[in-house]
């Protein structure tokens, strides 16, 4: 088995179904030099809060924190393709590989989606044929994860073609384990590119299914027909966390229905699982999202969230905005902001003097240093390719 070198490409914020931008811009090399330093200070407190032992990193949810650890040293702009696959990395590696169950999930207890999905992708990051097997055994996990309630093969339960945390018993799903789950079966089809009529065996995800769960978070009449899909044309086109529950605003309407408010980060989330699902920039669903980050760009809080949630906001906005190749932001007012300059010089202004980052509010772990560092190492890596 071997991956294509094209796949760190694709990680690092490629992707074949938008087309690069005509327009290429200059970058600032100074600012680059401080991406890069900055980036190498973080690199550094993460290399220092590594189990020397096991070789994880994190305690609460060490799998998808030891596997967001691998993909922010393997996104290093300090590092080049032709050099050796740093310590760290393949120390983490063999802990994710220990943690393998037999039904091929990658966990220790709990929420085996979202563990593996992150596991899986750093593992092909750190591509080794001896961990093959796991990595397809994974990849099968997450495919057999895709929810379908009630009659199957039928769309008859709002999450029905999604996938949620994996220990719920089909009871859940949202777009931020989606999310990660397309992403690594996104990058792991590259397992199957020489295995001939092997592959034809493989399982693979009902994508049109995924693709009705994904439009059915996001509020837009035209194609959810959802009764807390927003009147408000300030929702328009951005998303909530899952179809049935959101982690944004609540707003009562005169005739007693309730709508949910679009918010940051699960937008930016749907764009990438729209991008990952197959959707292009032509369709109305992926322009409509596009629209709705744009009106609501802010590089300084997770809009409809303020700071819950920023670190995450940061990394999604980061990936999304390079895989769908926007190298500019129009806002409502009309005004053009190089978004790649802009969140670089914030976040750099955020990292703390022991080289990491941290939000003051704890939701979602992020108060975890290890965690929200290796969120924006993730962006910082992303976005060094075209600032």
């Amino acid at each position: 088995m071997k991956i294509p070198t094209f796949l760190l490409t694709l990680a690092l914020g490629t992707a074949t179904a938008f087309p690069q931008a005509a327009t290429q811009v200059a970058r600032n090399e100074s600012l680059k030099q401080e991406l890069r330093l900055s980036v190498e200070r973080g690199l550094n407190f993460l290399r220092s809060k590594q189990n020397p032992t096991t070789g994880q990193w994190g305690e609460a949810e060490p799998v998808a924190i030891t596997g967001l650890g691998i993909i922010s040293f393997m996104l290093d702009p300090n590092r080049k393709p032709s050099d050796p696959v740093p310590a760290e990395v393949e120390k983490a590696t063999k802990f994710l590989i220990t943690n393998a169950k037999p039904d091929g999930g990658i966990y220790i207890k709990a929420r085996g989606n979202y563990n593996t999905a992150l596991a899986l992708t750093a593992l092909l990051l750190n591509n080794k044929p001896e961990n093959e097997e796991v990595m397809l055994k994974a990849r099968r996990y997450l495919v057999h994860n895709q929810i379908d309630t009630d009659e199957k093969g039928k769309q008859d339960n709002p999450l029905d073609g999604g996938i949620g945390y994996g220990d719920d018993k089909g009871m859940h799903a949202d777009l931020s384990n989606m999310t990660f789950a397309l992403e690594a079966l996104y990058y792991s089809q590259a397992l199957l590119a020489d295995k001939g009529d092997a592959a034809k065996n493989e399982p693979q995800l009902n994508i049109s299914a995924a693709i009705d769960f994904i439009q059915r978070c996001q509020n837009r009449p035209a194609s959810n027909k959802s009764s807390w899909v927003s009147k408000d044309p300030d929702d328009a086109g951005g998303f909530i966390y899952n179809p049935v529950e959101t982690r944004g605003a609540k707003v009562p309407n005169p005739d007693g229905s309730i709508s949910l408010r679009s918010y940051g980060s699960i937008s930016y989330a749907g764009l990438l699982s729209f991008i990952y699902a197959g959707l292009d920039k032509d369709d109305p669903r992926v322009k409509a999202v596009i629209e709705w980050l744009q009106n609501h760009y802010n590089p300084d809080e997770n809009p409809g969230l303020g700071a819950a949630g920023l670190y995450y906001y940061y990394q999604t906005m980061a990936k999304a905005l390079s895989i769908a190749k926007i190298d500019f932001i129009k806002t409502k007012d009309g005004k053009l902001i190089d978004w790649r300059a802009d969140i670089t010089q914030k976040l750099l202004g955020l990292q703390k003097g022991d080289g990491s980052w941290s939000n003051a509010e704890g939701r979602w772990m992020e108060s975890d240093p290890v965690l929200t560092t290796s969120y924006i190492l993730m962006a910082l890596g992303r976005i060094h390719q075209t600032l």
